[in-house]
């Protein structure tokens, strides 16, 4: 992993943007005014999704892919100037937050201004034609990373961004050489001291693919090196089968702890229930007494948390990435919710925290640990509100659940879980190994 890696990353919370789909206006400056409710949410980042020009040529839809980028050194002019870019840079630090931006360096548009003048950084099929190896990516051309160009103009792109911005979520960034992501962050370090890395690493099944094919993908333990934190695709597969009622609920949570097994001791996965390529979650789990459990595991898990715009208010529909659809307002809001569970995030869950994973798979609830050196935290979330007994590692007594400010009661090493998530701690000097 990333040897300069900020451990307290492990305890924040990330807030995703996607500027087409979240004003009326759709710009830089009409998200200023709502920074401030983002913030109230927990949040300690913004991540802003594609803010360059969209290719014409090729495009899918109306508007056009926000991955399908044409410029990376220019801002969409349907979200506003540098000028505006940059007054929503300086509002997101005022506020205390950190402000990331997303970086698309697998593949350009079919127009893009990359290929007008260095046609020579473009991969090519056995034709010689331009073109992409993902065939259902019909709207973008795909980058040579085998050119040495291409690397000293990627890097100075970003080192121009750095002076604006906090952090990268970088796009596909397993198919694109992890040297030089490596190099490309020692040289933004430069420019941006503590720039955040985020690697939106591939599904499991997709990796493996694309390999057996003959093509490039980093493996998630190698793209460490160069990120501080990545995507959890290695599990989402289990954890998607499981929501499908296709697999038990330990056949995810085992996941978790190979997770915990074999990456390094402060490996980070970002954590969500959903995101842009994801469908909303309240659209899988209906249930709001069950969503909230979920919510709260969320929380808990270890590594960053992802809260995609328009979660807190329950949406159940997918904004489209090649139309103009605002999420609505209208859900149910939970955001006093979250902001309970960023709190106890930031203020009761250690960042070097162990972690450890146990499910009753008959009841559907799961039982988490953490653990460092000051206390023990255990979450009980009964994902399918089912009521139980259930193991757990604490002394027996009586302890404040921290989510409803209720008590919990551990008797013979077993607590009553009556379907709604449950978080507690055990002071270090009550644990017993």
């Amino acid at each position: 992993m990333a040897r300069d890696t900020d451990i307290r990353l492990q305890n924040q919370v990330i807030y995703s943007v996607y500027l087409r789909a979240h004003t009326e206006e759709g710009t830089f400056r009409a998200l200023i005014p709502d920074l401030d409710r983002i913030k109230a949410l927990g949040a300690d980042i913004v991540w802003l999704m594609p803010i360059h020009p969209i290719g014409v040529k090729g495009k899918k839809g109306s508007l056009g892919c926000p991955y399908a980028n044409r410029d990376y050194r220019a801002t969409n002019p349907a979200y506003g100037t540098m000028e505006d870019f940059i007054a929503l840079s300086e509002a997101v630090h005022e506020r205390g937050m950190k402000l990331m931006i997303d970086v698309v360096y697998n593949h350009t548009s079919p127009d893009s201004v990359l290929l007008q003048e260095h046609p020579e950084f473009f991969w090519r099929d056995s034709d010689g034609k331009v073109g992409n190896k993902i065939g259902d990516w019909a709207d973008v051309i795909d980058l040579d990373y085998g050119v040495p160009g291409l690397w000293d103009y990627q890097i100075e792109s970003l080192c121009l961004w750095a002076k604006y911005v906090d952090g990268f979520r970088c796009d596909v960034a397993s198919f694109v050489n992890v040297e030089f992501w490596k190099m490309a962050r020692a040289m933004v370090k430069r420019v941006r001291p503590g720039c955040i890395w985020l690697a939106e690493s591939v599904h499991q099944s997709f990796g493996n693919y694309v390999r057996r094919v003959g093509y490039y993908s980093c493996r998630d333990s190698e793209a460490f090196d160069a990120f501080d934190l990545e995507y959890e695709y290695d599990v989402r597969e289990a954890f998607d089968r499981y929501v499908r009622g296709e697999a038990v609920l330990s056949a995810w949570l085992d996941q978790l702890n190979f997770q915990e097994a074999v990456y390094p001791v402060n490996y980070n996965k970002m954590r969500f229930l959903e995101n842009h390529d994801q469908p909303r979650f309240a659209s899988l789990v209906e249930d709001e007494a069950a969503r909230e459990n979920w919510e709260a595991l969320l929380f808990f898990l270890k590594g960053t948390t992802l809260l995609y715009a328009g979660q807190e208010f329950s949406c159940t529909h997918q904004p489209s990435l090649f139309e103009r659809e605002v999420f609505p307002r209208t859900g149910r809001d939970i955001s006093t919710w979250l902001r309970k569970l960023s709190d106890l995030k930031h203020r009761v869950l250690g960042a070097d925290d162990a972690f450890w994973a146990k499910a009753d798979d008959e009841h559907h609830i799961a039982i988490l640990g953490r653990e460092n050196g000051e206390s023990r935290k255990i979450g009980v979330f009964s994902l399918h509100c089912q009521s139980a007994e259930v193991p757990v590692e604490a002394p027996d007594g009586v302890y404040e659940n921290l989510l409803d400010g209720g008590t919990v009661t551990v008797r013979e090493g077993r607590l009553a879980c009556e379907g709604k998530p449950i978080l507690f701690t055990v002071p270090k000097a009550l644990v017993r190994l």
